[in-house]
């Protein structure tokens, strides 16, 4: 039975009636001479149940068919592609980016005040001069975060339009061969939860499989952990070309704080900038850690050491015996293997020489003596046999 016009005219003036889909590059295809079919009011939107103009198109060869989700309304307001729920400058899912960027947008699921809240997005989004994002995401400064930066897509990932898995392939029953649409390929572990979306829990950006891949991925990511030493306020920046001068550097650190020395080694391509804070020397490198370009190259921070144990431990070689490094073990004894001069070794029932500390082992060879000394025992004329014993004249 056809609905009348009287009593549904209110709810179709919310109908959208597009020309052009909103979709991603990924979802377009790469080529360029793409035909759509459009049918007016076609589906019903899968979030907010009201009808919507569907376009279905192929993206390339051996590609599947592919058409719009949901209405534009709802993709306006997620700033998400119609098909892949994905966003569109940053190609990531919803959960993701609305966790780098703090947002909390909580749609309203109940039937009529979904239809309240989508009337006045409409009219918002009509009203305003700016084509971009409504809701909270419209209402931000800037859309840019380091955490997006790292995990976003900038190129096309084609390989999301291929054709779904033969079942008849998979059971070993497909006849169609080179001529079947569909991919013979073996199906992933049916354990994956990738395996399990949900278009409902990507938009709303709860229970997203791909999010939590990407969370994770970020979370493995290498970061700068700060020494534990809170005097070391050095920094280290390695990989600078020849022509990088003492001013680009300074010019790269001085938004941090204040800089109290740069020294620079240009032999070696690195600089060491010392802060006069440690905080500034924390934000410094917190900032600029793998995200750093001097002169169009990307150059390393890490932190610099300290050298105050160093120091400590390297001058103090008149410390007593017993005091030794915590976590060095003591020197190995020297062990005497030629005794020219007959002195009894420690523990033996000779009597030890003049000046011999118990405890202590003995060098392995003696200092020469000064020049004009005698070399040997023999040399030594008051020894006795050095000299001929003289007798009495009578």
């Amino acid at each position: 039975m056809a609905a009348s016009l009287s009593t549904n005219s209110y709810n179709r003036q919310n109908w959208e009636d597009a020309d052009f889909p909103i979709l991603c590059q990924t979802c377009l295809g790469d080529n360029p001479y793409i035909r759509m079919t459009k049918e007016k009011y076609g589906k019903e939107c899968k979030i907010c149940t009201r009808p919507f103009t569907v376009f279905r198109w192929c993206p390339g060869a051996k590609m599947r068919f592919k058409k719009c989700e949901v209405c534009q309304t709802c993709a306006k307001l997620k700033n998400v592609c119609q098909t892949c729920m994905l966003d569109l400058e940053y190609g990531l899912p919803i959960q993701v980016r609305d966790a780098a960027l703090k947002i909390k947008d909580d749609l309203p699921k109940s039937d009529v005040n979904r239809e309240y809240y989508l009337q006045n997005v409409d009219a918002a989004l009509a009203t305003s001069d700016t084509i971009g994002p409504g809701g909270a995401l419209g209402k931000l400064p800037s859309h840019k975060s380091e955490l997006l930066a790292k995990l976003a897509r900038t190129t096309p990932y084609y390989k999301r339009n291929r054709p779904h898995i033969c079942s008849f392939w998979v059971k070993g029953e497909c006849k169609r061969g080179e001529e079947c649409p569909y991919r013979h390929d073996k199906p992933t572990d049916p354990d994956d939860p990738l395996s399990n979306q949900n278009i409902k829990d990507r938009y709303y950006g709860v229970n997203d499989p791909v999010a939590e891949k990407l969370l994770k991925r970020a979370q493995a990511m290498p970061c700068l952990e700060p020494p534990e030493d809170k005097m070391i306020t050095t920094l280290y920046c390695g990989g600078l070309d020849e022509g990088v001068g003492e001013q680009d550097i300074k010019n790269a650190f001085y938004a941090y704080g204040e800089i109290r020395s740069i020294t620079l080694v240009g032999k070696q391509g690195c600089a060491f900038i010392q802060f006069t804070k440690r905080s500034s020397a924390e934000s410094a490198a917190e900032k600029t850690f793998n995200k750093l370009l001097i002169r169009g190259s990307k150059v390393t921070i890490r932190w610099g050491k300290s050298q105050g144990k160093t120091a400590a431990i390297g001058t103090s070689p008149d410390q007593g015996m017993g005091q030794m490094v915590p976590g060095h073990l003591p020197a190995a004894p020297v062990e005497v293997t030629k005794n020219y001069f007959g002195l009894a070794a420690p523990g033996s029932g000779g009597s030890a020489p003049a000046g011999f500390v118990p405890g202590m082992s003995l060098p392995s060879s003696l200092p020469a003596p000064p020049l004009g000394a005698s070399q040997y025992p023999s040399q030594d004329p008051s020894r006795m046999g050095a000299q001929a014993q003289q007798h009495p004249q009578y």
